[in-house]
């Protein structure tokens, strides 16, 4: 039939192979892990989030409105609805959100607010449960840039917001940030790319490029050779992580945001029926995962049927 490209299927943590149950890493070969083939912004096709209260939740029907009343809208809370994961290259950590004690770096802001907070050059995430984490670069005069439905926009921080809640992620990952001059210009001067012209698959991937300017995050911007370097730790308490393995960090970034997208109650079922955990206080070894090729999207998303650009 040619060369054609079939659409991957879902799969669940179940059905991923896992290494030595022990955490011990056996070196005995390469092993493939998930590759994502098709090109598209993962917030594509996601709906338009419903309308916001002040607090993040959603709003319910006014007084005297047709149909059943909604329970009261609860406050966004980011240990609630999130996933505390660090990323690791080699040895090196280079990329970690953590809910520890005392920190207030995760906490958000109403967009009214968050400009108050923001300099030109920052990174900013706009996120709500069970939708894609939004990144912006902000330049300044209360407008971001951002890679928004397949092309790189100027809009104003409100609108990007889309009445989501959002923070200054600039601590998230741990490289050497560029100049707040060079991030602003990188961002700049790719308003107007779209579809086929872009070189990244989200929102996140973009921003982050624009402040650390590494082809990392570009698609194709590594070779998917042997084994993984990249490692994906998910906290599942203070005792137990479990950890996956990729080829390159592009890859990571798709899982880690699908794990935002569906939440962290999601996420831990899904591992909790994969693993299937023995209790144990005491017990403090990571188990690790090799994810097969075609990690599928969340539902809700679709991929588009072709294959991606490299730049």
């Amino acid at each position: 039939m040619g060369n054609q490209v079939e659409k991957l299927t879902h799969l669940s943590y179940k059905e991923v192979p896992t290494a030595d149950p022990t955490g011990v890493d056996r070196d005995d070969g390469p092993r493939i892990g998930v590759s994502y083939i098709f090109s598209n912004d993962d917030e594509d096709m996601e709906p338009q989030p419903p309308p916001q209260g002040p607090n993040g939740g959603g709003v319910g029907l006014p007084d005297g409105g047709e149909g059943p009343s909604l329970p009261r809208p609860q406050p966004y809370d980011p240990r609630l609805h999130e996933v505390e994961c660090s990323v690791f290259y080699r040895d090196e950590c280079i990329y970690q959100k953590s809910f520890s004690p005392g920190s207030a770096a995760l906490s958000t802001y109403t967009p009214e607010n968050l400009l108050n907070k923001c300099r030109p050059g920052d990174l900013v995430e706009f996120v709500s449960q069970a939708q894609y984490p939004h990144w912006a670069v902000y330049v300044g005069n209360f407008q971001v840039v951002h890679l928004h439905r397949l092309e790189v926009s100027n809009s104003f921080l409100t609108d990007a917001s889309q009445g989501r809640r959002g923070r200054v992620v600039n601590d998230l990952y741990r490289y050497k940030p560029l100049s707040p001059s060079a991030v602003v210009r990188n961002a700049l001067a790719h308003v107007g790319a779209k579809e086929r012209e872009l070189s990244w698959r989200n929102s996140e991937s973009f921003a982050a490029w624009c402040r650390y300017g590494k082809r990392e995050f570009k698609i194709g911007g590594e070779l998917r050779i042997g084994k993984q370097p990249y490692r994906l730790q998910i906290q599942l308490s203070a005792q137990r992580s479990h950890t996956l393995e990729f080829q390159s960090l592009e890859d990571l970034i798709m899982e880690k945001r699908r794990n935002d997208q569906i939440g962290r109650t999601a996420v831990l079922q899904e591992l909790a029926t994969h693993l299937h955990p023995e209790p144990d206080e005491g017990d403090s070894d990571a188990a690790r995962t090799t994810p097969p090729p075609g990690r599928p999207p969340a539902p809700g998303r679709e991929e588009e049927d072709r294959e991606a650009v490299v730049h």
